[in-house]
C-alpha cells in the first residue's frame, strides 16, 4: 500500500488556468499523466535523484518496488508530508513575466483515491494546508510606461511551447486501431505514445496508472518493431533520446535498457515530426 510515483501532481487529474476570467488551459483529466511522462523523459539521475524527491517521485521498478516502498515510507502511521514543486503548464514554463492587472486563477481538481494509491481500498487524503508562491519584481517606471504605450498599440504575446495530451479508448482483442484528427492545425514536433489498461486509467486501486505496456507501431513509412521476448528492441529503447533530443550528447533520463525491458512503466513510444528525424 503506498502512494502513485510523483505524489504531489498525481493528486490532481485536472488543472485549469485563466487569465482574466479566460481559460488558457485544456480542460482533460490527463493532468497526472503530463507531469509524470514529462518528469520521466526531460529529468536525468541528478535531479531524478535530488529536487523531485520533493515532489515524491522515486523510480519505480516493477521488479523490486523499491519505489513505493520509498514513498510509502512517509506516509506511515497518518503522518503528514509536505511536498512542493512546480504546476506543469505552458504558460509556467516561459521566462517572461506577466504584466500587473492580470488575473490569475489556478483550480486544481483532486483525483480519486483509487487512482492516486496503489494497494487496498479505503484509503483517503487529506490537504492540511496548500500555498501557492509566487516570485514578484519591481520594474522601473520608464519600462512600465514603455509597456503601457506599447500596450496601447498591440497586444502582448507570449512564447510558449504548447503540450497537449489526449486519451482515446482502443476496444479490446482490436488487432489495429486508426485514430484520425489526433491534431487539427500547427503540425507538432513530438508525439509520445503511451498505452494503460482503462481501468487503472480512470482508477483502480491494485493498479498503477503509469503501468504502460508495450505495443509495436509505425509512422510515415517507417516501422519501429520490437520482440522483447527475444531481447530485441533496441531500436525502440532508442527512440528514448532520439525523441527526447538527447541522443549524441552527454544527457539521460535515468531508464536503463534493463529496466525498458522488464519494467512496462517506460513503454513510451517517442517520434520527432521533423523531417530530419523521420529519415533516421
Amino acid at each position: 500500500m503506498g502512494p502513485l510515483n510523483l505524489f504531489l501532481h498525481s493528486l490532481f487529474s485536472y488543472v485549469d488556468v485563466s487569465l482574466n476570467d479566460r481559460l488558457v488551459s485544456s480542460p482533460n483529466n490527463t493532468y497526472p499523466y503530463r507531469a509524470y511522462i514529462e518528469t520521466l523523459l526531460n529529468h536525468g539521475y541528478d535531479s531524478k535523484t535530488s529536487q523531485l524527491i520533493t515532489e515524491m517521485f522515486y523510480k519505480d521498478n516493477e521488479v523490486s518496488g523499491d519505489g513505493l516502498e520509498k514513498r510509502s515510507e512517509f506516509f506511515k502511521l497518518n503522518s503528514v508530508v509536505d511536498m512542493i514543486g512546480g504546476l506543469h503548464f505552458d504558460l509556467f514554463n516561459q521566462e517572461k513575466l506577466l504584466f500587473n492587472m492580470v488575473d490569475i486563477k489556478i483550480n486544481l481538481v483532486r483525483s480519486k483515491p483509487e487512482f492516486c494509491f496503489i494497494g487496498e481500498a479505503g484509503c483517503k487524503v487529506v490537504l492540511d494546508h496548500v500555498s501557492l508562491f509566487i516570485r514578484k519584481v519591481r520594474v522601473s517606471p520608464g519600462i512600465t510606461l514603455g509597456h503601457a504605450k506599447a500596450l496601447g498599440k498591440t497586444t502582448a504575446e507570449y512564447p510558449i511551447t504548447r503540450v497537449s495530451y489526449k486519451a482515446y479508448s482502443i476496444p479490446q482483442g482490436s488487432m489495429s486501431v486508426v485514430q484520425d484528427n489526433v491534431y487539427v492545425g500547427q503540425l507538432p514536433k513530438r508525439l509520445v505514445i503511451g498505452c494503460v489498461d482503462n481501468d487503472a486509467f480512470h482508477g483502480y486501486i491494485s493498479k498503477n496508472p503509469f503501468n504502460f505496456k508495450p505495443s509495436i507501431q509505425s509512422i510515415s513509412y517507417n516501422t519501429l518493431e520490437a520482440k522483447f521476448d527475444q531481447d530485441n528492441y533496441i531500436r525502440a529503447y532508442q527512440s528514448l533520446f532520439l525523441g527526447t533530443e538527447k541522443s549524441g550528447q552527454d544527457r539521460g533520463i535515468f531508464i536503463s535498457r534493463k529496466e525498458f525491458r522488464k519494467a512496462t512503466l517506460y513503454m513510451h513510444s517517442i517520434y520527432h515530426l521533423t523531417y530530419a528525424m523521420q529519415r533516421i
